[in-house]
């Protein structure tokens, strides 16, 4: 799965949200504590508040904040929000493609290719990654010898 920069950036932002919940934040607060171009980060919340991730108040006081609390967004919310459905195979859903011959159950791969992705980001919260309580079968994965390998 390749994140990208939008979603890295969405995913940053709704951190910080989540810390400050309920409390506004300013485009420009996010900004400089997570080190990303402000016009940038604008563009990534519209997604994320056109998404109901996210709402804004506009005004002097305004900003922006989670539309609900902390515990109830997944990273999956975030990401989908910004980039769409999670596993694409050349613009089509895993179980929308069909491969002949040696390749015909290659969509079986692909399926669990996004299931798994899923057990990740659909069973973290926000509120989870922030306070570094992340679940069992997580925690799990990142502790396997070679998680941290790049290969």
């Amino acid at each position: 799965m390749q994140i990208s920069a939008r979603g890295d950036y969405a995913v940053r932002a709704a951190l910080s949200l989540a810390t400050a919940y309920p409390t506004l934040l300013s485009t420009q607060a996010i900004a400089a504590e997570q080190d990303m171009p402000r016009k940038f980060l604008e563009a990534v919340l519209a997604d994320l508040r056109r998404a109901g991730v996210v709402r804004a108040q506009r005004g002097a006081e305004g900003g922006y904040t989670l539309a609900r609390p902390p515990r109830e967004i997944t990273i999956g919310h975030v990401l989908r929000a910004v980039d769409g459905p999670l596993a694409g195979v050349r613009g089509l859903r895993p179980e929308e493609t069909q491969y002949a011959g040696a390749a015909e159950n290659l969509p079986r791969l692909w399926v669990a290719v996004r299931a798994s992705v899923r057990r990740v980001v659909d069973e973290v919260s926000l509120d989870e990654l922030v306070s570094g309580r992340l679940p069992a079968h997580v925690r799990k994965l990142t502790a396997q010898p070679d998680a941290w390998e790049p290969r």
